[in-house]
């Protein structure tokens, strides 16, 4: 049984690789979910973007308990306790409000909130929150940038999302500062319609053994 996150910091310990997934039809929700978790990634992010996902969070949170579900694209107060409710076990947001931070540290929940410069990385960290989504990644100077926040920075750890590919995912990962990163390549929109689940399982290996 995969151990339940009580912090953000935990959430990095579930494997190198985060698959970040967008689904349009919440009957593909537990056969994806089982193919990631047979591959070796148990922490799954579902992006709040389809009217599907939160009903895709509940089918994986009721039928698949190895899987350790969260709703990613949290933007507003309402998203974030409908996915609590809904029953994700960790929160994402692409960014950070006060508002917005305050309701997801009012769920109870683990959450990644998200930042893409130093000042507001900085200002989470003033409020204590140490493990942070950096994105998008790519666009906000990428693996360069959150190297050059270890000396600054040195007890902020990162999930960086957004652009990142598995050949780029290795440089981000051999940072002390970056926990994990967030892929949407693992769950290509061709092989969930198709339910191609046991490809996404093998892509799933590949990604959990990026930092083996």
């Amino acid at each position: 049984m995969t151990t339940v996150p009580r912090a953000g910091e935990d959430l990095f310990a579930l494997a190198p690789v985060m698959p970040v997934v967008v689904l349009e039809n919440a009957e593909d929700a537990v056969p994806l979910a089982q193919a990631l978790v047979a591959g070796g990634l148990a922490g799954i992010e579902v992006t709040l973007r389809t009217p599907a996902a939160l009903e895709a969070i509940a089918r994986v949170a009721q039928e698949v308990p190895e899987a350790v579900i969260g709703a990613g694209t949290v933007v507003t107060t309402e998203q974030a306790e409908a996915a609590a409710k809904a029953g994700a076990r960790f929160l994402v947001s692409p960014g950070s409000t006060p508002d917005l931070a305050r309701a997801m540290t009012d769920t109870g929940l683990p959450s990644l909130p998200g930042v893409a410069t130093v000042s507001e990385a900085m200002a989470l960290a003033e409020q204590g929150v140490t493990a942070l989504k950096f994105f998008p990644a790519e666009a906000s100077g990428g693996a360069r940038f959150l190297k050059s926040l270890v000396g600054p920075l040195p007890r902020l750890r990162f999930c960086p999302t957004g652009g990142i590919t598995v050949q780029s995912a290795p440089e981000y990962l051999s940072l002390p500062n970056v926990g994990c990163v967030g892929g949407s390549w693992l769950t290509p929109t061709e092989l969930v319609s198709e339910g191609r689940w046991d490809q996404i399982t093998a892509l799933a290996r590949e990604a959990a053994a990026l930092r083996s």
